[in-house]
């Protein structure tokens, strides 16, 4: 087997799940992946891409954001628009995965739109997840129609471990038959809500359990002293504030009664698909775009976001919220969106795009 075109990804950092599965399949196939984390890093890579290699940008906030000033990043963005310009004269394609509205921290938000408008006139393909993206961004950036590729979210079966019995994982937390565990998994950042969960299950009351907040992730942006400050008293905290390694994900998942994702902006979330994969449901933020994509699974519930703590509360609260969901419901969902078959549609895309460079052999 021959080597195939070069894919570019950007950012590629190598401890991210999601980068790592969607290049299963091509890189079977015989594609060769370059990668790079920085800015700089990836002029020089774009240098490198001839006829038939393929640049794919995913999160932007390395191009941008990081720069020290609003002059920097002008400048930067001037760059990073000629180095496009440049790669797609050589017959490079161009595509661009757009994964959030906006980057959730955004020091340049005008340079910000005018980046996702350049990437979105350079792009040969944009890929989304959520069907309904060109709608949630039509504020920041058009995206033309014809360009518009939906390739979802993959799930992780068989890449977590499984193996946690729900009885030795809540005994881990010292959780009896009595506590309803709720969990929010993941970075604790002021765009994701955890203060309005956190609030929530301060005045929750439910008649059959006892609330059991488990929180595990860094807390990033806000002193940890005053998060800790801003827990209810009255309501058991599980806590790990810091990073969770893959292998304690099986543990926090399979103790846990349902993920609660309290967030203020969201556009996709691997989160949900972590949650599936270890069959734990779901409250999401009732955007309307989350709901056309999720609203017919059982195990997925909306919060009203004009009142999300009060919202999450009832839930909370509510003895039969996911009453007579079964594991083949989340099965059912998990299969259709299989790493493998996932990774396959994403090379099938690089195929169209590489034509006669792509590898000989599937």
């Amino acid at each position: 087997m021959r080597a195939g075109p070069r894919v570019l990804v950007f950012p590629a950092w190598r401890d991210n799940p999601y980068l790592n599965l969607l290049g299963l399949n091509p890189q079977t196939a015989g594609y060769a992946f370059l990668r790079t984390t920085s800015f700089h890093g990836l002029l020089e890579r774009l240098d490198e891409l001839r006829d038939g290699d393929v640049a794919h940008i995913h999160w932007t906030t390395p191009i941008l954001q990081n720069a020290d000033t609003e002059e920097e990043a002008s400048r930067r963005l001037a760059e990073f628009s000629a180095a496009l310009e440049h790669v797609r004269g050589r017959g490079v394609s161009i595509v661009w995965t757009l994964h959030n509205r906006l980057p959730h921290e955004t020091r340049y938000r005008e340079l910000e739109v005018e980046l996702y408008r350049v990437l979105e006139r350079a792009a040969d393909t944009i890929h989304v997840m959520a069907p309904a993206t060109a709608e949630v961004v039509a504020d920041v950036v058009r995206l033309s129609p014809e360009k518009v590729r939906v390739i979802p979210h993959p799930s992780y079966t068989g890449i977590y471990d499984t193996g946690f019995s729900r009885a030795a994982a809540r005994d881990s937390f010292q959780l009896g038959a009595d506590d309803y565990g709720v969990l929010f998994l993941g970075q604790i950042r002021p765009y994701k809500g955890v203060d309005a969960l956190a609030a929530a299950a301060g005045i929750a009351q439910r008649p059959d359990k006892r609330l059991a907040l488990m929180l595990a992730g860094a807390v990033k942006d806000v002193p940890l002293e005053a998060f800790l400050d801003s827990l209810p008293s009255g309501v058991r905290t599980v806590s790990h504030f810091g990073f969770v390694p893959d292998g304690d994900l099986d543990r926090w998942f399979t103790a846990a009664d349902v993920a609660v994702l309290p967030y203020r902006a969201i556009l996709n979330s691997g989160s949900l698909h972590l949650a599936a994969t270890f069959r734990v449901p779901v409250v999401l933020p009732d955007e309307a775009h989350l709901r056309e994509q999720f609203g017919a699974l059982p195990w997925v519930a909306f919060f009203d976001t004009e009142r999300p703590v009060e919202s999450i509360a009832e839930m909370l609260g509510d003895p039969g919220l996911f009453a007579g969901v079964t594991g083949e419901d989340f099965d059912r969902f998990n299969a259709e969106i299989t790493p493998w078959k996932v990774s396959r549609r994403y090379r099938e895309l690089l195929d169209e795009l590489t034509r006669d460079s792509r590898p000989l052999t599937r």
